[in-house]
């Protein structure tokens, strides 16, 4: 894995931020990728639902890449912040279109559009609420925000992972409870890996579903 980002990094044909990004988007990628794959063996789901989380799970923000100047933007005005969470919820539907674009199968496609919707019907795009969500973007939505707690961003620290899950189970009425209580028992497992090499471990079928990130970026949409 390591070579494999470097060599993106090294890509003069994409700019230098934009290497940065689609390297930092992709360990954030296989992050929530692997995880949603141990959610979903906790869960019993068979190996063609793994299978089919793990390319979701890679693919779920694929769409950033394209509201790139809003995502990674430094900007603190409160209009400004209004105005870039207005184009960054867009990201959803760029990632829908991506896959459509590259015949992706249409339950992968549906995972990765909803990954933001909440189970009391507060998220987005479409405000579905409960088994009206996909179960595999249920499963994403968790996995997704327990990375983004435990990642830097420009505004804040990371959190660490005890306080993340509190901070989750605050929040709790936002997921599925079952997926949930999957999660808590995955993350509590003593073979339950450090979440640093979950950045690093790929399998054949996420490498594979990786390189459309790099197809992205040299197309120039951001």
């Amino acid at each position: 894995m390591e070579n494999y980002f470097k060599r993106i990094l090294e890509n003069n044909s994409i700019p230098k931020q934009i290497r940065e990004t689609v390297c930092s988007e992709m360990h954030h990628a296989l992050e929530v990728s692997n995880m949603a794959v141990l959610i979903s063996k906790e869960l019993g789901k068979d190996e063609k639902f793994c299978d089919d989380i793990a390319v979701a799970g890679v693919l779920h923000d694929i769409g950033k890449l394209r509201v790139n100047r809003y995502v990674y933007s430094d900007e603190s005005d409160d209009t400004l912040v209004v105005e870039q969470m207005k184009y960054v919820r867009m990201h959803s539907a760029y990632s829908r279109d991506i896959l459509r674009d590259a015949n992706y199968p249409e339950n992968v496609i549906e995972a990765v559009y909803h990954h933001h919707e909440n189970y009391d019907g507060s998220g987005y795009p479409d405000g579905l609420k409960g088994t009206d969500i996909p179960e595999m973007s249920r499963i994403l939505r968790t996995c997704d925000v327990f990375s983004a707690l435990i990642t830097n961003r420009s505004y804040r620290k990371a959190f660490d992972k005890k306080t993340a899950m509190a901070i989750m189970i605050d929040e709790v009425e936002d997921y599925d409870m079952e997926v949930f209580l999957a999660f808590q028992r995955v993350f509590h497992d003593d073979k339950f890996p450090e979440i640093r090499n979950l950045q690093d471990m790929a399998s054949e079928i996420q490498m594979e579903n990786l390189k459309v990130f790099e197809e992205e970026a040299l197309k120039g949409n951001y």
